[in-house]
């Protein structure tokens, strides 16, 4: 455990390496063995990170966090699916994460801490190993989609936040400790009618619905034994996980039939449906013996079927389909112009 949580601590905290790839594959975007990918097109370079990017439901646009220009921590942009007329649509203040268009079209949805500080929170504190601040100011809000007239949707103590939307346009999906767990909950979209989903003792997160709207499919860490714990609920009262095992999950929209798809000893994150709804597009450094490098799979509901996506030899996560299943939008350190830098990139998808 200790080796696996020092290997995620040094790869994210460097980032990309400044090895040279070959510049032929850095021209194309493309790796020997990604089959399933073609014509890729790099839309961001620049930022200290450009991660999490979400269409819109009609796939003309993506929303993302990135830290950038006079920004010290992440704020949220749109651009078109193109890359162009990138904007910010965050107040400028605080940390954001975990941006969704609502159906509309015309409606965003984020997490901030700007109404508990206009600075960011403190960093945390990797002394302890690669962990993950959840701040308990995070609450998400509702704003249109060019930033004006941001509304809390949540206001209870403790974070909410990794909130995104049901296919049909009326159900929010998202992660929060409210119940003194991180725990996924579902409401409505104005912020009512807030249901639990999840109550085993662990970590959560990442959820998103099913192309119909009947599942959910999410990550999650679920210490099984005492001292595991014991190690995770002293770090959840920092406001703090571990992310370096996490599995996913998947459910029915009501929190019934609780299924574990992965269980590989690995960091397995960022799952998102395959519009065909049998499969889960995922990221992993489950081939990688330092746990340093991610890849994107794709798996059967099953557990079954296991096939590796990605094959650059540093990070590719955050994959999202659109709705036709002809692209898939993700982020990766490929072709990155400096250290830490993730990128948003486009790519034909091949069956």
């Amino acid at each position: 455990m200790r080796n696996l949580v020092l290997a995620l601590t040094l790869f994210l905290i460097y980032g990309c390496s400044e090895k040279k790839v070959d510049s032929q594959k850095a021209t194309n975007l493309l790796y020997e063995g990604e089959r399933h990918l073609a014509n890729v097109k790099q839309l961001t370079r620049e930022g200290e990170n450009s991660a999490e990017a979400y269409l819109s439901f009609d796939a003309r646009r993506l929303i993302f966090q990135s830290t950038r220009e006079n920004f010290k921590c992440d704020q949220i942009f749109t651009m078109n699916i193109d890359g162009s007329d990138v904007r910010l649509v965050s107040t400028g203040k605080g940390r954001t994460t975990c941006a969704y268009f609502l159906k509309d079209g015309e409606h965003i949805i984020f997490s901030s801490t700007h109404t508990d500080a206009d600075t960011c929170p403190p960093r945390p504190d990797f002394s302890r190993g690669y962990v993950w601040g959840v701040y308990p100011s995070y609450d998400i809000y509702s704003a249109k989609d060019d930033g004006r007239d941001p509304r809390p949707l949540t206001t209870t103590y403790g974070y909410d936040a990794e909130a995104t939307i049901s296919p049909d346009g009326k159900k929010i999906v998202f992660t929060s400790l409210r119940d003194g767990d991180l725990d996924i909950y579902s409401m409505d979209i104005d912020g009512t009618n807030v249901q639990r989903l999840t109550n085993a003792i662990g970590y959560d997160g990442g959820p998103f619905y099913s192309p119909d709207g009947s599942k959910i499919v999410f990550r999650a860490y679920r210490p099984e034994d005492d001292e595991d714990i014991a190690t995770y609920q002293s770090l959840l009262r920092q406001d703090l996980v571990q992310p370096s095992k996490l599995d996913i999950y998947v459910m029915n929209a009501d929190g019934s039939d609780q299924r574990r798809m992965t269980n590989n000893g690995a960091a397995n994150f960022a799952p998102f449906f395959h519009p065909d709804g049998r499969r889960v597009i995922f990221c992993s450094n489950l081939d990688d013996p330092q746990k340093r490098n991610f890849d994107l799979y794709m798996i059967d509901m099953d557990g079954s079927g296991l096939e590796k996506i990605t094959y650059h030899d540093q990070f590719d996560g955050f994959p999202m389909f659109t709705p036709d299943g002809k692209k898939l939008v993700f982020c990766s350190n490929r072709n990155a112009g400096t250290p830490h830098q993730t990128n948003v990139f486009i790519a034909d998808w091949i069956e």
